[in-house]
């Protein structure tokens, strides 16, 4: 089984590939600036893997409600281009 592995931080995102073992196959560190600078970044790393699943950790707050519009979002974080961001719609 193939793992991704997202650390979503406030002046880095570390992304990962992993298996089911817990042995990190490939790892690259994105800096944190702007959503779509970093985003891209982000997804451009994981379109040369198939992952079965994969594993967020974000700054945030992050809306964890599932009957909520903003479901996946960042809320409230003091990091002002990335409040309100659909973080989870961008990766899916």
């Amino acid at each position: 089984m193939r793992l991704g592995a997202i650390e979503a931080g406030g002046t880095k995102f570390i992304c990962a590939i992993g298996d089911d073992l817990g042995n990190v196959l490939e790892r690259i560190v994105i800096p944190t600036t702007t959503p779509e600078e970093t985003m891209e970044k982000v997804i451009g790393f994981f379109k040369n893997y198939e992952v079965d699943a994969m594993g967020i950790g974000c700054f945030g707050p992050i809306d964890l409600d599932l009957n909520s519009d903003k479901y996946g979002y960042i809320t409230s974080t003091p990091k002002t281009g990335w409040r309100d961001y659909n973080i989870l719609g961008k990766l899916k």
